[in-house]
């Protein structure tokens, strides 16, 4: 019997090498080259279009993309308003973190008026059924297949020909035209793109869960991430019932996107005012705590940043900082010491956002800066007080984006006073709220009081 030819294939890029190596020829990352079988070249697909006619762009006609909602207020939000006809999901999470239970909760919602299918690759029906039954819903238009082989999948599929089809999860289907193990860089990809085809082909939008590696990030070819129309991640805390689902990538919509949910005995429970996660509820103030408003997405989320700043015991001080940029802290202190004259060097700066939420805008460089200062004084800022602002290596204080937006959320939720930069100063008084507008470090220092 012949021996089968093996190739080694990159996990980040796809890309193939007769040989293995310890960087990958194609991408440069290291330690990324498995081995797979080679398989034989045949053609899988047929032309996306029957015509080779070459159009005008100009004539081509665009409109919106008519969009169906899921049922859930939040998950709608991040997809950018609804799943779109012939749209292509793959949302991604660590194991148990509620995706399999996001999405029965919204087939349950959408097979109300829209025709849907539940592929499990991972669980049998009973297992399914036993969750919708424990989460209390409405199944009786669900349509569920416990099934693996693509092959079946597509003529499922094709048959029934759903609105929303759901595959849990791309990891465990495999197709016979390849022979490797399902799970391999091959099969990933050989499925997702046939499922992204038919998906284009038929209008189905088609929803595929992936698997995550233990650094957070998508498993399988980062090739699959580009196949697909949207990107979802589901984040949450194992200690916290609270789970954020954020949109990476959206061809329909915005990014950076945020929806808040809560687990609950019944399932997902939409969060409708996130902000009072991230805030602290302190008997009085405290030094060292400063709320700041961040933007994420279209919505403004008031966050409370927490600094402590202690003696130094060790030759090198430490500075750490939790759901924040670390590299950035260290530039705030030099500015802050450079600008204001409030030096840090012999100190130990511990930075921390609230409710483990993830801010990656510079808007929170004052009230990191700002808070810091308060710790290092043991003198807490005034009550009902927010900053925002992104700080320059001068000293100057810059805008934020949608300025008005934070103001307005944070008078809606009882805010009394605000620093925030000149240039975002609004025009209007905004009832109920006093703004102090800065423009240099030192000057945000001395009226921070």
């Amino acid at each position: 019997m012949a021996k089968q030819k093996t190739i080694y294939s990159c996990t980040e890029c796809g890309g193939q090498t007769l040989k293995w190596q310890g960087q990958c020829p194609h991408c440069q990352t290291w330690n990324t080259l498995v081995e797979t079988i080679a398989e034989k070249r045949v053609s899988r697909f047929s032309p996306v279009s029957e015509t080779d006619k070459v159009q005008n762009l100009s004539e081509v006609e665009a409109g919106e993309e008519p969009r169906f909602s899921t049922g859930v207020a939040e998950l709608d939000r991040v997809l950018g308003g609804g799943l779109v006809h012939g749209g292509v999901v793959l949302i991604g999470g660590d194991p148990g973190i509620g995706k399999s239970t996001l999405l029965l909760q919204a087939l349950s919602h959408m097979s109300a008026s829209h025709k849907v299918l539940y592929v499990s690759g991972e669980e049998s029906a009973r297992q399914v059924a036993l969750r919708a039954k424990r989460l209390v819903l409405n199944v009786a238009n669900v349509q569920l297949l416990a099934e693996i082989q693509l092959e079946k999948i597509q003529s499922t599929l094709a048959g029934h020909k759903p609105d929303v089809a759901v595959i849990d999860s791309i990891q465990t289907i495999y197709s016979d035209a390849l022979q490797s193990a399902p799970g391999s860089v091959a099969q990933v990809r050989e499925c997702a793109a046939q499922l992204t085809r038919f998906a284009k082909a038929s209008g189905t939008c088609i929803i595929l869960v992936g698997h995550v590696t233990k650094e957070g990030a998508l498993a399988g070819p980062r090739v699959l991430e580009h196949m697909v129309d949207t990107v979802l991640y589901f984040e949450g805390d194992t200690h916290s019932s609270f789970r954020m689902i954020r949109a990476f990538k959206n061809r329909f919509g915005a990014v950076n996107e945020l929806g808040v949910f809560a687990m609950s005995e019944k399932g997902l429970r939409e969060v409708n005012n996130p902000s009072a996660l991230f805030l602290s509820h302190h008997d009085e103030q405290v030094p060292g705590a400063c709320v700041m408003v961040t933007q994420e997405g279209t919505r403004p989320l008031l966050v409370e940043i927490q600094a402590l700043v202690d003696e130094a015991r060790a030759p090198n001080p430490r500075r750490l900082t939790v759901g924040l940029e670390q590299n950035r802290l260290a530039m705030l202190l030099a500015v802050l010491h450079r600008h204001a004259g409030i030096p840090c060097f012999d100190q130990d700066v511990f930075v921390n956002a609230v409710g483990g939420v993830k801010i990656t805008e510079p808007g929170a460089d004052l009230a990191i800066l700002l808070a810091i200062v308060s710790s290092l004084k043991n003198k807490p800022l005034a009550e009902k007080m927010i900053v925002i602002g992104e700080i320059g290596l001068a000293g100057e204080i810059r805008p934020v984006q949608r300025g008005q937006e934070r103001l307005k959320e944070a008078a809606k939720l009882g805010f009394k006073q605000a620093i925030i930069p000149i240039a975002n100063k609004p025009k209007q008084a905004i009832a109920g709220m006093e703004i102090i507008a800065v423009g240099r470090v030192g000057d945000a220092v001395a009226r921070m009081y």
